[in-house]
């Protein structure tokens, strides 16, 4: 059955017109009555009843119109999706995480259209598991997330982001060295953790404690826990890549603790396999990270 057959059925009917649908579908009125003709005697029913110059419906032509019309709309949803990846296929769509985003994506994303000048880039922000789910599901083709192991998609160590203490310029752990455990917990804290394993550990360093942490902040973004420590307001681990700016203008200044020493954040590069493997190695290659 030719498909041009059941357009030209469904313009007709749409249009209340033979002369009307020939004009839309750049075509005779012959050729439309001709392709009507044929329809008709593939379905061995009338389609058409014709009332001097008005046309209606057959109750056969009735009953085939939602099936013609539905052929014509799955075509053209195809049409459409093809025409879409065509379009989308210099278009690179990267999951990732809050952190990466807002320090890591910046540098990432320039250095890609230096070598890749004619892909557009997409960015997803959400947390790791959704960026797993979206990845499956084809909605980006690759995403930075934390550390994490899934029996669907490669995964590729590609940064590590050291933990440290922060404390604001002026403060007194400036001035001292061998700082202990227990001075740090006699500190108000401003506690920003993502949830991850790297952060229980942390955590871990102060449990034997007789006293918790003073935490009177404790908060899940950390911009919001940096410019509190900004405004005075307490200390707080973070991971460096947040504080790298502030660092070098002596802003905030790290303080090394030897219990903490070794934890990080790890973030991974994470495709479907066999993917995306130029735009993959690139970005292990050339990127001028804390690469793994």
């Amino acid at each position: 059955m030719n498909i041009e057959n059941i357009e030209a059925f469904v313009y007709v009917n749409h249009y209340g017109s033979f002369n009307k649908a020939a004009e839309v579908l750049y075509l005779s009125q012959p050729s439309v009555t001709a392709r009507i003709q044929t329809l008709e005697r593939e379905l061995d029913s009338k389609l058409f009843d014709r009332l001097g110059k008005q046309i209606k419906l057959t109750d056969k032509g009735k009953q085939f119109l939602p099936y013609a019309q539905q052929i014509l709309q799955t075509l053209q949803k195809g049409k459409i999706l093809i025409q879409d990846r065509s379009v989308r296929s210099l278009e690179l769509r990267i999951g990732s995480t809050v952190s990466v985003s807002n320090y890591l994506i910046p540098e990432i994303l320039h250095e890609l259209k230096d070598w890749f000048p004619e892909i557009t880039f997409k960015l997803l922000t959400a947390p790791s598991f959704d960026l797993i789910s979206k990845l499956l599901d084809k909605e980006i083709d690759l995403a930075f997330v934390r550390k994490l192991v899934h029996p669907s998609v490669q995964s590729i160590p590609f940064f590590n982001d050291p933990i440290r203490l922060y404390v604001y310029k002026g403060h007194p752990f400036t001035m001292k060295t061998n700082i202990t455990i227990q001075e740090i917990s006699e500190q108000i804290f401003v506690f920003f953790e993502c949830g991850s394993l790297d952060w229980q550990r942390v955590h871990r360093v102060f449990d034997h404690l007789e006293h918790p942490l003073n935490i009177v902040y404790n908060v899940d973004n950390s911009e919001t826990a940096k410019k509190l420590v900004l405004q005075h307001a307490g200390i707080c681990f973070l991971p460096d890549s947040c504080a790298k700016e502030e660092m070098m203008n002596g802003s905030l200044v790290p303080i090394e603790i030897e219990e903490t020493k070794g934890i990080s954040l790890q973030t991974n590069l994470i495709s479907l396999t066999g993917e995306n493997i130029e735009i993959i190695n690139a970005l292990r290659e050339k990127l001028s990270f804390n690469t793994i």
